[in-house]
């Protein structure tokens, strides 16, 4: 199975972030998909085969329980499938970052100034009323 067809499914997606948080069990898992998805356990338990089958998870027996975790190493792979798609949107994302600074650094250096945020009349009211000092 291709690594996009098990990523493709929001039960596996949603499971991997489950396992991102750190290692759990299998019921602990299911407990999240089942109240988030509506499925059975078995269902849950068919998605952790498919990403155990295709290298997105290990499991380890501990007791009685089976713990989950996530292998990093086929998700390497998807980055590196995805590096030859960043171009198009790095640059308007590191853009939209500098508009976020700069309007924080404006609001911000108006705040120092004691202007805060009125409204235009407020605004030319309070500045005719310190020239007027």
């Amino acid at each position: 199975m291709h690594a996009f067809d098990v990523l493709g499914d929001p039960v596996r997606r949603r499971i991997l972030e489950l396992l991102a948080e750190g290692e759990a069990t299998a019921g602990a898992v299911g407990a999240v998909i089942q109240r988030e998805f509506g499925i059975s356990q078995p269902a849950v338990s068919q998605h952790l085969k498919v990403l155990r089958d295709n290298g997105f998870a290990t499991v380890r027996p501990e007791g009685a329980r089976r713990l989950y975790a996530v292998d990093p190493r086929p998700l390497r792979d998807v980055d590196q499938w995805l590096a030859t798609f960043r171009r198009f949107w790095t640059p308007p994302l590191a853009a939209l970052a500098t508009e976020l600074a700069r309007g924080r650094r404006e609001r911000r250096l108006r705040e120092q100034s004691g202007g805060g945020e009125q409204s235009g009349d407020q605004s030319s009211t309070a500045s005719d009323e310190r020239k007027e000092r």
